[in-house]
């Protein structure tokens, strides 16, 4: 059969994939618990290098402790086309979060050699290690490691070192798991939505154009606490008074922001945090993410005017400083279109939507051709027992995946 030939996975094949690895770290409320190197991890990474083996990969693991299927082209030194995304879960997860990728990446490797199909390009499909806390498999991908291992140790107090070694990994060989342009042509990931934009619009494929640069602030406002009988509201320096109208300014901004920005205020401290004492001190975060960094810094320069005026307004102090700072990365206009291409092929509805979630694409488009595809999340529910996507969602997303694998194969030179 040639690559010309419209294929398709198969469902039921995929779906039990899902439903077998789902038991590995199942919990009593059927959730899922895969703690990166737990020994749950281990478990389910055996088996989905089995799954490669038998789909014809050749398995490998590098420094990082990613594990990478490659299923061999016609052009075998060729940069490669990948896909993948991560098994490890949060405490308590879903059974669709970052495995579905791996999992459909698998499958079209199985219609493939199935089908005597290889592409121009060996495709890779990539187990990335510790998505779900640290991202230090794609982050090695990358090149974008600290290089301190004190800050990777567990909560538990196991070293990065001890961790890697149990999956195959090696610290201080860590740089040898950095890749380059040259070696992955491009990389494009499955993934369910994480959010309720999909099925709100009724659309069933998401076309990621970027997933969104985050910063993150502590604000601080100091004022003066005093007995709140006592003390006329003329004669007040209440902090909490002006922190109130500090996220009042962050919603209004964000609302009148241009695109797609979020603002959130999440985290919230008042001292002395008392009934009959006016608030002398509080202590807040913010979370601001968007596709296009400008829009971030322009959020920020205004805040930091309004604040001013707070200030001034209400006899407090008030400090912003910033706590994290991660850069956006735009998904390729050719993948986009491709993915595009093949949802008409395939007469899927589809929408434009920026991820807000980070996801291992984000680190791996930093040195390489990136897209992102999405299905839908019933409810818009993640990182939860009650997360899902329906059989037929994930094997939709994954004939998507499949058909514009086969359009990029035509797209890269060799």
């Amino acid at each position: 059969m040639t690559v010309n030939s419209v294929i398709y996975v198969n469902q039921e094949r995929l779906n039990n994939s899902i439903s077998r690895l789902a038991e590995i770290g199942k919990l009593p409320d059927g959730g899922v618990r895969r703690i990166a190197y737990s020994p749950e991890d281990l478990q389910a990474r055996e088996l989905v290098k089995r799954w490669m083996t038998e789909a014809g990969m050749n398995v490998r693991i590098d420094a990082a402790g990613n594990m990478i299927g490659t299923y061999p082209g016609q052009v075998e030194k060729a940069p490669v086309l990948a896909t993948g995304s991560h098994i490890d879960t949060v405490p308590s997860g879903g059974i669709y979060d970052g495995t579905l990728g791996v999992l459909a990446g698998i499958e079209v490797v199985r219609v493939f050699k199935e089908n005597n199909i290889k592409l121009i390009h060996p495709l890779e499909v990539i187990v990335f290690t510790d998505e779900e806390s640290t991202m230090l498999g794609s982050k090695a991908m990358s090149g974008n490691i600290v290089s301190n291992p004190e800050y990777y140790r567990r909560d538990d107090g196991t070293s990065i070192q001890a961790c890697l070694e149990r999956i195959g990994g090696n610290w201080d060989k860590l740089s040898t798991a950095q890749r380059s342009k040259s070696e992955i042509a491009a990389y494009l990931e499955l993934h369910v939505e994480q959010g309720v934009v999909l099925e709100t619009v009724a659309k069933q494929i998401g076309i990621v154009s970027g997933i969104v640069g985050q910063n993150r602030f502590n604000i601080a406002i100091t004022g003066k606490a005093n007995h709140a009988g006592t003390t006329p509201m003329e004669m007040r320096k209440d902090a909490l008074v002006a922190a109130c109208q500090v996220v009042l300014t962050v919603n209004n901004l964000a609302i009148n922001s241009q695109g797609d920005m979020v603002a959130t205020v999440g985290a919230f401290n008042v001292w002395p945090n008392a009934a009959n004492i006016i608030p002398a001190k509080v202590e807040m975060s913010l979370d601001v993410r968007d596709i296009y960094l400008y829009n971030i810094y322009n959020l920020a320069i205004n805040l930091q005017k309004q604040i001013s005026v707070i200030a001034a307004n209400t006899q407090t102090k008030i400090s912003m400083q910033p706590t994290l700072r991660v850069e956006p990365t735009l998904a390729k206009t050719e993948i986009k279109d491709a993915i595009a291409q093949s949802c008409r092929q395939l007469q899927l509805s589809y929408h434009h939507l920026p991820s807000r979630a980070g996801h291992d694409a984000q680190e791996i488009g930093k040195f390489t051709d990136m897209g992102m595809i999405f299905v839908p999340s019933v409810a818009g529910i993640s990182h939860s027992e009650s997360e899902y996507t329906s059989a037929e969602q994930c094997s939709q997303g994954a004939n998507v995946l499949l058909q514009s694998l086969i359009q990029l194969d035509q797209l890269y030179p060799v």
